[in-house]
């Protein structure tokens, strides 16, 4: 009888490979599979045992070419086959990540699941720009928002408390409704002067940032054309921030040192 696999829900955390746990490092080591989200990044793929297949099954906005069902299935099947599969999931698998979901059918299918946490895109944000989520006098807390619905559908938040001026307001996955989040939390009382934090690619080499203000952050995105998944902090926090163009370099260098030559 053929043994049966089990299954490890790991969070890849932001980008940049030295923010993984070192559970999830390890684990990593032993996968016969990774199937990986489009947004993990190539460095954290990298240290995939060279002997594991990778499969991609990634979700743009407008695109799902694997749908969430088959990916389930996917998991089901390789675990069955009496494979190790580690499922490698950006920032944390239970922040928008859909973990809890494909925890529940392999549960169902009689599958052993372990979930592995990871470092959240926001978390990942703040430490390399220095804009904390919470400060005393600024924010006494903090919201995790998607930008987008399900199945690509209008947004239908409640945004008068979105619009808390005391919260940080992080928004995932929300380039291209920015614009009309803006307006609504413009039109719900967040005052148009509130400072904005763009992070696009957050902790990895291909990272780009934009500071603007509510009231101008569509127009400043259309500009920029920030190209990746584009985390937003929205709130007085991000007045904190203080970072030129050579101090930037300067935090991605120590987070990303180079290559010393023989």
């Amino acid at each position: 009888m053929k043994t049966r696999g089990r299954v490890f829900l790991v969070g890849a955390g932001p980008g940049d490979p030295e923010l993984l746990t070192l559970k999830a490092a390890r684990v990593l080591e032993l996968a016969h599979v990774v199937v990986h989200d489009r947004l993990v990044s190539p460095e954290v793929l990298a240290l995939a045992p060279p002997t594991a297949r990778l499969v991609p099954v990634g979700k743009a906005p407008t695109s799902h070419p694997v749908p969430q069902e088959r990916i389930n299935e996917i998991l089901v099947d390789l675990a069955l086959g009496g494979q190790t599969v580690v499922r490698l999931k950006g920032g944390d698998p239970f922040i928008f990540g859909r973990g809890s979901e494909e925890a529940e059918a392999l549960r169902a299918a009689g599958v052993p699941v372990e979930i592995v946490p990871g470092i959240t895109a926001a978390q990942g944000a703040a430490s390399v720009t220095g804009v904390p989520l919470t400060h005393r006098g600024l924010a006494t807390g903090v919201r995790y928002v998607t930008g987008h619905c399900r199945s690509d559908r209008p947004l239908d938040y409640e945004w008068q408390g979105l619009a808390d001026a005391r919260t940080t307001l992080v928004i995932y996955m929300g380039a291209a409704n920015i614009a009309e989040i803006s307006e609504r939390l413009i039109a719900h009382g967040m005052p148009a002067a509130t400072p904005v934090l763009a992070i696009a690619n957050a902790t990895t080499p291909r990272e780009r940032r934009l500071a603007s203000r509510l009231d101008r952050i569509a127009s400043d995105m259309a500009a920029a054309r920030l190209t990746g998944p584009v985390l937003f902090l929205i709130g007085d926090v991000v007045s904190l921030y203080r970072s030129s163009p050579a101090e930037m370099f300067t935090q991605l260098a120590a987070v990303h040192p180079p290559l010393a030559h023989a």
